[in-house]
């Protein structure tokens, strides 16, 4: 189809996406040469000035330089002030480092099915131009037998909506078995069991992507894999309001508290825990708790912090961490702690070395 002078605009606008940048820059005659060569449009220099013009009064960010020629004047042949504009770009809504941090965080996600990821990545890709070096090269090496989902992106576009509309949702739920396929898991009479819950935010953590939510049959906080979740619909009944939860300390859902205190995504009582800590471990320790931690009882090998934290949490972060992390409260979480390695040392002690 040949090109008509409509088309113009739009080309141009093209070329600036696909070819400038803060450190890449087209002058006029470098459009016109690829407006000619890539899109076979031929036009004068007037033309590709005033179509960027009209570009920026539509409210494109385009950056130029200005410098003044003197030139004569056809008819007085005296010298007059002529502005020339060149070095042009597209200001673009995500820098270079921006897009590879999003698309790193896209490869190092495990619960984005690989097709999907590849998808994503080059979407991301498509927001920057010609010279925007990824890491794409990685995709190529994602095994593609992690966990597939077709359903992901259905489903967290339908938990958006039933958040948005303060409803209900049900789904059935699946998890893998020694055969390496996901089943939907069943009630004692086999038949397939359907969740109903009141979904309040999506979060990811630890490279997985989670639904904080309420199961119905219960009055507590619960935590869904949302790769997990499979037949999801929405119901007309509304949802429980997060504040009449237990745990929820009678307040509406905050979810950077929530996502400090449930560092493992583990729905258990919230607790204040006192820990100890060796000292090259205090980075970690705000990495995984955040800053409202408090430490206390410096010496120099070691440090007490205190944290508020779900004890089902802090068990997996003690036993994760031993022996460089020391529970010292609350005590009945130093009694589960103490009878879980005894009874890992018993199990040791048994083992038949041949």
């Amino acid at each position: 189809m040949e090109p008509t002078k409509k088309m113009l605009i739009m080309n141009i606008l093209d070329i600036l996406r696909r070819y400038t940048d803060a450190d890449h820059t087209l002058s006029q005659k470098d459009i016109l040469e690829i407006l000619e060569k890539e899109y076979k449009m031929k036009a004068e220099r007037k033309a590709v000035r005033r179509n960027i013009q009209n570009l920026i009064d539509m409210g494109y960010e385009i950056e130029y330089s200005e410098s003044i020629r003197m030139v004569p004047n056809p008819k007085t042949k005296e010298l007059e002030k002529n502005i020339i504009t060149s070095d042009y770009y597209l200001v673009r809504d995500f820098t270079d480092g921006e897009l590879r941090l999003l698309i790193d965080g896209l490869l190092f996600s495990r619960h984005i099915p690989y097709n999907q990821c590849k998808e994503l990545v080059q979407k991301l890709e498509g927001l920057s131009n010609i010279y925007f070096k990824s890491h794409v090269k990685h995709i190529s090496t994602m095994p593609e037998t992690l966990p597939q989902n077709p359903e992901l992106f259905y489903t967290i576009e339908t938990l958006d909506e039933a958040i948005g509309k303060n409803c209900k949702v049900c789904f059935t739920y699946v998890e893998y078995g020694t055969d390496k396929k996901q089943h939907k898991k069943c009630r004692d009479d086999g038949s397939i069991r359907e969740y109903i819950v009141s979904p309040y935010q999506m979060a990811a953590k630890e490279g997985k992507y989670y639904l904080i939510c309420n199961y119905d049959k219960y009055n507590d906080i619960s935590n869904y894999r949302i790769d997990r979740i499979k037949d999801i619909r929405i119901l007309e009944e509304r949802a429980k309001p997060f504040e009449h939860l237990e745990g929820s300390g009678g307040q509406r859902l905050n979810l950077a508290e929530y996502m400090a205190e449930h560092i493992y995504m583990y729905s258990s009582e919230r607790s204040r825990v006192t820990f100890r800590i060796v000292k090259p471990m205090i980075s970690d320790v705000i990495d995984i708790f955040g800053m409202d931690v408090r430490f206390m009882n410096e010496t120099e090998t070691h440090v007490d912090v205190s944290a508020k934290v779900t004890e089902e949490a802090m068990f997996q972060f003690a036993k994760s961490y031993a022996p460089d992390v020391l529970v010292l409260g609350p005590e009945r979480l130093v009694k589960r702690l103490r009878e879980d390695a005894e009874k890992t040392y018993r199990v040791y002690a048994d083992v038949n070395y041949s």
